[in-house]
């Protein structure tokens, strides 16, 4: 059964460009390196994010939430207000895309 990671977080104003750039150039290559880590989608309205990790399982969420969360929320902080919020959830369904070939 997988497992999920549910961070929310709001982005300080004017720094939108910046979180951006952030999880695509050093956020998101380091945890796709990690053990387990199976995709993430992250969601933005203005100011206030989530950001869902799924992973092969529990251990490997908690292997990442102590190893490397603590690196990557310092590679944040400089354009988040507060501290995000992290909820975990054990995954019941799991659909994947169909790919329609032309």
């Amino acid at each position: 059964m997988s497992f999920a990671r549910n961070v929310c977080f709001t982005v300080r104003n004017g720094k939108i460009d910046e979180f951006k750039r952030l999880m695509n150039s050093e956020i998101l290559p380091l945890v796709k390196k990690e053990k387990g880590f199976c995709q993430d989608l992250t969601l933005l309205n203005g100011n206030i994010g989530m950001s869902t990790s799924v992973w092969d399982d529990r251990a490997c969420a908690e292997t990442y939430n102590t190893r490397t969360y603590p690196e990557v929320l310092q590679k944040l902080n400089p354009v988040l207000e507060g501290t995000p919020r992290v909820d975990t959830y054990d995954s019941i369904i799991t659909t994947t895309p169909t790919l329609v070939h032309a």
